[in-house]
């Protein structure tokens, strides 16, 4: 009696006392600058959705988010893979119990990652019903019979094989991969095992169950989940709440003051410590400066190059925002602005003489450090060729015309291979006769309305006359990739400390994927595929020096520069360190919701 007395009293106090307040809801709210074009791992390749995907799936490996320079390690294998000698042999164990978000092509039954989903996965990018714009990463890694299989599928029309066997792509046993490759590849476990954009996994079911609509439908084992989309306007994500126990855990560089910081703060904790993202598309840069500005956005990412003076002058975070309790952070990005040529396209393509010759002087009449300068605000450094900072290959020290600025040679190129004034209308001619016409697709958003007119008065410079073709960038995206345009600019970020991603974008057989301008090389291509096999050091380092002549040479690509990247936090928002070869980074960030302005 005394016991039920006591619980009874017990229960008594419990109602009396006043309720517990709920944990406040961290949200963390941001802006694309760039419009989202689904979340299929195997369908994406631009940055922007890459940026999202990497949220919800999971690769085996991911880089340590503080250390400079990057370290590789496990995520959701069991530690690292065992690679054989020849390096043609890896062998990687999983973690058990990991489990995809419930969804309901699971049908109510919790799914657990296995061997196999990679399998899946892998085998994903070599249907050619998927039309997988990355392709040509595993293409490149060799797997043992994954392109014969391949190949079977295109030659026989038929539905392609995923329960067919091949030697290169196994599951050992549940928890076991195993992949063989037909050549060395001392670098596989950076170039396909690692980014979650990418390379995570996805469940069979899942794309059995959603069919084409399965680019709006991502489920994977990672840390968010997609709860809504309006297509090129917003996304909300939440937290998987059957997420894994996962601490924060990173081994920053003794002397980075900056990473050391936030290892104290961060060390241990669980992740993801916030519980929802709200990622909205701003494509204008001062409605996406002002949000931030205005405290709708908890931070503000690739800061617009037209607003940099006020935000950071001279490289320093301004005084104005500094006592406003903002952070920001500076990087120089391991990536690099282009100008793609269709090598198909009748007037600047082509491998003759006049047609390089009409590259060059394209080249020649631009002024990269004015564009610098002007429309990017002194946020890049001028590239030289396919390198990019922090990437093997990369050389400060290499020098090329890419970046010159001369538009008398410019002129005496194009009065040497015949493109003349033949008509007397200002304007230069083919050799053959007929108007020469460049058009240039772009987009609407002030950055590329600022390039454009550079372009434009420096092509005018010239006698050259440029045609705007201003689309939306998914749409110049599709018509890059089916070989429907002349010129168009793009940015490319790099993926894996090796330099010889950006090497794929020449690669022949990447054509129409990686390889926009489509063009083919049969030394390039060799080199290319030599570099596969190589182990680092001065031999492969020749040949990337080989690699980027040749690039130069012919310029299917101008390279324009590498940008500086500005981010800024809110003083709510701490944790951000810009990824160099990821795109997730919300699961390392915190927001304090008790400071966070009610919105």
């Amino acid at each position: 009696m005394k016991r039920l007395l006591a619980a009874l009293a017990a229960c008594a106090a419990l109602l009396a006392a006043p309720a517990r307040a709920a944990e406040p809801v961290k949200t963390l709210r941001y802006a694309l600058r760039v419009a989202e074009t689904g979340f299929d791992p195997a369908r994406i390749s631009d940055l922007y959705s890459r940026s999202l995907a990497a949220h919800i799936f999971e690769s085996l490996y991911e880089y340590d988010p503080l250390a400079r320079p990057t370290r590789i390690v496990p995520l959701v294998a069991a530690g690292m893979p065992e690679i054989s000698a020849d390096y043609r042999t890896f062998t990687i164990r999983l973690l058990p119990g990991i489990h995809f978000a419930d969804d309901p092509a699971f049908q109510g039954r919790p799914r657990e990652l296995t061997a196999q989903d990679f399998v899946y996965s892998i085998k994903r990018f070599a249907d050619p019903a998927t039309h997988a714009q990355n392709w040509a990463d595993y293409e490149d890694a060799g797997l043992v019979g994954l392109a014969a299989l391949r190949e079977q599928a295109i030659r026989t029309k038929q539905p392609f094989p995923y329960d067919t066997e091949v030697a290169g792509v196994r599951a050992l046993d549940r928890y076991t991969l195993q992949l063989r490759t037909t050549e060395p590849r001392p670098r596989l476990v950076a170039s396909i095992l690692t980014g979650n954009d990418l390379y995570g996994a996805v469940a069979r079911e899942v794309v059995e169950f959603y069919g084409g609509g399965i680019m709006e439908h991502p489920v994977g084992t990672g840390p968010f989940m997609l709860k809504t989309w309006r297509r090129s306007s917003q996304m909300v994500f939440e937290r998987n709440p059957g997420y894994r126990e996962r601490r924060y855990e990173a081994r920053p560089a003794p002397d980075d003051a900056e990473a050391q910081a936030i290892y104290a703060k961060l060390k241990g904790r669980r992740l993801p410590m916030v519980d929802r993202v709200v990622v909205d598309v701003i494509v204008e840069n001062q409605p996406r400066w002002l949000a931030f500005l205005n405290e709708e956005h908890d931070f503000i990412e690739r800061m617009p190059e037209e607003f940099i003076t006020q935000a950071a002058p001279g490289g320093r975070l301004a005084p104005n925002l500094a006592r406003r309790g903002m952070t920001a952070v500076f990087t120089l990005a391991p990536d690099v602005t282009l100008t793609c040529f269709n090598m198909d396209d009748p007037v600047v393509g082509g491998y003759t003489p006049d047609k390089v010759a009409l590259r060059r002087a394209i080249s020649l009449a631009y002024d990269v450090r004015k564009e610098i300068r002007l429309a990017r605000r002194g946020q890049a450094v001028p590239g030289q060729a396919p390198a990019m900072p922090g990437t093997s290959g990369y050389d400060p020290a290499f020098k090329s015309e890419m970046s010159d600025h001369d538009p008398a040679r410019a002129r005496a190129l194009l009065d040497m291979y015949g493109y003349l004034d033949r008509d007397g209308d200002g304007w230069r001619d083919l050799p053959g006769g007929g108007p020469l016409v460049l058009v240039r697709n772009t987009q609407s958003d002030s950055l590329s309305r600022a390039i454009d007119e550079l372009w434009d008065q420096a092509l005018r410079a010239v006698g050259l006359r440029l045609q705007l073709k201003v689309q939306q960038w998914p749409e110049n995206l599709k018509a890059a990739q089916a070989g429907n345009y002349q010129m168009w600019p793009v940015g490319s970020s790099a993926s894996q400390p090796d330099g010889i991603g950006l090497l794929q974008y020449y690669y022949g057989p990447a054509a129409g994927t990686y390889n926009l301008p489509r063009f083919k090389n049969a030394r390039f291509d060799a080199i290319y595929r030599r570099m596969q096999a190589l182990p680092d050091g001065p031999g492969r380092q020749a040949l990337f020096q080989e690699a980027k002549r040749i690039a130069v040479a012919y310029l299917p690509y101008k390279v324009h520069a590498h940008r500086i990247i500005t981010d800024i936090e809110q003083p709510w928002m701490t944790g951000f360190r810009r990824p160099l070869f990821s795109q997730d980074f919300w699961q390392f960030v915190d927001i304090d919701a008790t400071r966070q302005p009610a919105r």
